[in-house]
């Protein structure tokens, strides 16, 4: 096998295994979160681990496929070795997705109560401003008197002058 066969290989595979990817991520989509992500971190790690197929030649494979290979003809020792590249990779995507949901889960949390903060004010002024209509026709008549008029239309050709 070539330089240029070796690339092109793993150049499908990467596409393959985006593609893998794609579908995993819309199979899991209906999923409640906290069990979606750490799906796709598994998926993820299954699909793009390498393991060292011939360390002489530094090659490597997809460890997926080196696995199943191994099991299923029972033709090398190659298995182990892949099994312990998911291990050592697994424990790396894991501890990265527990640091990012760490820093996600305050700034959620903090979004939350501004967003319970704005409600909670849209309804205190929507409760003020029916009591206000409610109390007397003459200050809601006020009210929409002062109230900003439409801009005037732009006359065809012509400049828009600032209103005073």
């Amino acid at each position: 096998m070539t330089e240029n066969d070796y690339t092109l290989a793993w150049g499908l595979y990467a596409v393959a295994a985006l593609g893998c990817l794609l579908v995993g991520f819309k199979l899991t989509g209906w999923m409640w979160r906290w069990l979606r992500e750490p799906l796709r971190v598994i998926l993820a790690v299954l699909l793009l681990t390498p393991t060292v197929v011939d360390p002489a030649k530094d090659a490597v494979a997809p460890a997926i496929a080196i696995t199943a290979l191994d099991v299923a003809f029972k033709v090398g020792n190659n298995a182990w070795r892949a099994v312990s590249d998911f291990a050592m990779y697994g424990l790396f995507a894991f501890i990265l997705y527990i640091v990012f949901v760490l820093i996600r889960w305050p700034l959620e949390k903090r979004a939350r109560e501004r967003r319970e903060q704005a409600e909670a004010a849209a309804k205190r002024r929507a409760a003020e401003d029916e009591q206000v209509t409610s109390d007397s026709p003459l200050v809601a008549e006020r009210r929409s008197r002062y109230r900003d008029d439409p801009p005037p239309a732009a006359p065809a050709g012509g400049r828009v002058e600032p209103r005073l």
